[in-house]
């Protein structure tokens, strides 16, 4: 198997069903992944402010902008938001999208975009450009042109989940529903859409700007999808491929084939536990005197 065939199982053997779960899972990942999408689009954005927001709630000693700032606070709430439709089993629609991106942007519209109309989370008024020979979606054909995006990744093959992420991104990021926010927006609900068909999500890093906006644009000049999909790839490696097999045993000098051993020894204690506290409830619904003992 390639290192991508590896992970990807390894993700898949750890069976994550709610919010908590993925949570304890992506650990460091939602603090990278948050930094590295907000540093893309804003070179301001630090990884200290992202993990003493994330980690505290706040920052001392901060002294960047204020919108700098909302940006780095939106982009937990927005992370909220994900583990709480994830909890829900939300489906990625028209709805969601929208959540995503009015967390991500609230409080950060400048005073020009309100004058004329937008607002976060709500769909896009008028035009903007987008690339180096792109406006997006008129206004009036935004709504159409996502639902009929979502509407095509209704049934997707389980070996086909990454390039399907790769589509929605590109179409998404073509289309450009919102006044701003897009990339933002785009990158969260490609990785909840990667979780929802039991894919590990992606962090795409901003030193790697270059290799992705020229994949982006292979897809708006010639529709061609193989760019962003490899670069996918290796970005999902170079995302996990450090410390995805660090599992709770010290596996310090231990070769690939044995921290592999490792997890999926790992996997099938989980496992275990979690049909052991199944039967468990199981009983105790049987029985009702189950567990109540004198007063």
């Amino acid at each position: 198997m390639t290192e991508y065939e590896q992970i990807l199982t390894m993700w898949q053997q750890k069976k994550i069903s709610n919010a908590a779960e993925l949570d304890a899972e992506l650990n460091e990942h939602k603090i990278s992944f948050a930094y590295h999408s907000g540093k893309l689009e804003n070179d301001q954005i630090t990884y200290h402010d992202t993990r003493e927001i994330f980690d505290r709630g706040g920052v001392t000693a901060y002294t960047g902008d204020l919108r700098t700032l909302f940006e780095i606070q939106n982009s937990k709430k927005a992370y909220e938001v994900f583990l709480e439709s994830f909890e829900k089993k939300a489906p990625l629609d028209e709805e969601l999208l929208k959540r995503f991106q009015k967390a991500l942007t609230e409080g950060t519209y400048d005073p020009r975009r309100y004058q004329i109309g937008e607002r976060p989370g709500e769909y896009k008024k008028h035009d903007y450009v987008t690339g180096r020979n792109e406006i997006g979606a008129a206004p009036e054909d935004v709504s159409a042109e996502i639902k009929e995006l979502l509407d095509e990744l209704k049934d997707v093959p389980k070996d086909r989940v990454l390039l399907a992420a790769a589509y929605f991104h590109a179409k998404f990021e073509n289309i450009h529903p919102f006044a701003d926010g897009n990339g933002r927006t785009g990158r969260l609900a490609m990785n909840y859409l990667l979780l929802v068909h039991v894919h590990p999500p992606i962090t795409i890093h901003e030193e790697d700007r270059k290799a992705y906006y020229s994949a982006l644009e292979a897809w708006d000049e010639r529709q061609e999808l193989g760019d962003l999909h490899a670069f996918l790839k290796a970005e999902a490696v170079k995302t996990w491929g450090n410390y995805l097999f660090r599992e709770r045993a010290p596996q310090k000098g231990m070769s690939l084939k044995d921290r592999i051993a490792a997890a999926e020894k790992e996997a099938a204690r989980r496992n275990a536990q979690r049909e052991n506290n199944r039967a468990a409830r199981i009983r105790s619904a049987e029985d009702p005197n189950q567990g109540k003992g004198e007063r």
